[in-house]
């Protein structure tokens, strides 16, 4: 089963299950001077096209509404990702974060830097930061919510 997961931000971390092998990431979409948020979402779609195409699964989390620019970048890129996967046959999966940092820490109100201990201890090594620990986290979630192994 290959499986996409995305921590969905400004610079959206992102673990990937393909051949029964992991890999993970950040790619950043930060604006550029005089760019509205449209070419961020148009960048992530383009990426999104350009990077991934034989996926069983797309996950990603909730969005939070807590207001803010966050939240309307989060939304808008979870949006993507959703059309992305109905694009290429794959379903969607989006557990609430909360849920995802109680598997990965015992605690659904974990910070920053629990999950980045997560990643750390999981795969041995620094995360890039704590994007691609959630994407990992989310990843491994997913997987054994569907009984996957690597």
């Amino acid at each position: 089963m290959n499986i996409l997961a995305l921590d969905c931000a400004t610079k959206t971390g992102w673990a990937l299950l393909s051949g029964g092998h992991i890999e993970t990431g950040v790619q950043d979409f930060s604006k550029r001077r005089g760019e509205s948020n449209g070419m961020m979402f148009l960048r992530f779609r383009g990426w999104l096209n350009s990077s991934f195409s034989r996926l069983d699964i797309v996950a990603y989390e909730q969005a939070h509404h807590r207001g803010g620019a966050a939240v309307e970048v989060c939304v808008n890129l979870t949006g993507r990702a959703q059309e992305f996967a109905a694009s290429i046959g794959a379903e969607t999966i989006a557990p609430h974060t909360a849920t995802v940092k109680k598997f990965a820490t015992g605690s659904g109100k974990a910070g920053k830097a629990e999950m980045m201990e997560y990643f750390r201890r999981e795969v041995g090594r620094e995360p890039i930061d704590d994007n691609e620990a959630d994407a990992y986290a989310l990843l491994r979630f997913v997987m054994e919510e569907l009984g996957e192994e690597t």
